[in-house]
């Protein structure tokens, strides 16, 4: 089919992360544009690039390190800076605290099981905990997210990260708090990556809107790796 006639195809990673919502606010300010999207959750940085680079998808969000090497015929821009929110239950020392920084979470433990040994995902997280002094916990079996809520839940020390725009539901019952995580606030650095010369018009349109949304807040300490501040930080989508 023409580029025009079908669907974008735009790989968010996950339904419940920031992309998502992020391509939810995209169809909600141009809603006559026909939106397929996919996730391509057991895809790394290679695996994503290939399937843009193949036609199968018209467009993908991951991090690229400044020495990751994209083919030629790709192009990515930074578009979407994920912030970190500490999630705990109700009795954790931290619970009731507005915002905790990074320094901070030194000695409590942190699960985030199946988070990935290799790949753009396990640099951003091995050069944040080698940064501030804490560790992350991967070990175990990964069962379904709502069985790690479940543990927060009941635990009077367990704690996870997650992205500020993630969205997960749990019983009121719960009590689970969401606290950002500032001073300075780590971001995870999304860049959009398409097949340069895409010719389906809205892909344009997508990367115009990612350009006005772009929250970049002067006021606000953040932290990156040093791979993603010598990387695609000004290139606009």
């Amino acid at each position: 089919m023409r580029p025009g006639r079908r669907a974008l195809r735009v790989d968010v990673v996950a339904r419940r992360i920031g992309t998502s919502v992020l391509l939810q606010n995209f169809h909600r300010r141009h809603p006559g544009i026909a939106l397929d999207v996919v996730t391509l959750s057991d895809a790394d940085l290679d695996a994503a690039g290939a399937a843009v680079d193949a036609g199968a998808i018209d467009a993908t969000f991951h991090a690229v390190p400044a020495h990751h090497r994209l083919p030629g015929t790709l192009s990515a821009a930074r578009a979407f800076d994920e912030h970190h929110e500490l999630l705990v239950g109700p009795r954790h020392p931290l619970a009731d605290r507005p915002a905790v920084t990074p320094a901070e979470l030194a000695g409590y433990p942190i699960r985030m099981p199946g988070l990935p040994a290799r790949g753009e995902v396990a640099d951003y997280y091995r050069a944040l905990t080698s940064a501030f002094g804490f560790t992350i916990d991967t070990v175990g079996p990964v069962f379904a997210k709502e069985s790690l809520l479940d543990e927060i839940a009941e635990s009077a020390e367990l704690a996870t990260l997650i992205g500020a725009g993630t969205r997960y539901l749990w019983p009121d019952r719960y009590d689970l708090r969401r606290i950002p995580v500032r001073d300075p606030a780590p971001v995870y650095p999304m860049s959009i990556i398409w097949r340069t010369g895409n010719p389906h018009p809205a892909l344009a349109t997508l990367r115009a809107f990612l350009r006005s949304t772009r929250d970049i807040a002067a006021d606000t300490e953040i932290w990156l790796p040093t791979w993603a501040r010598q990387g695609l930080r000004a290139t606009p989508p």
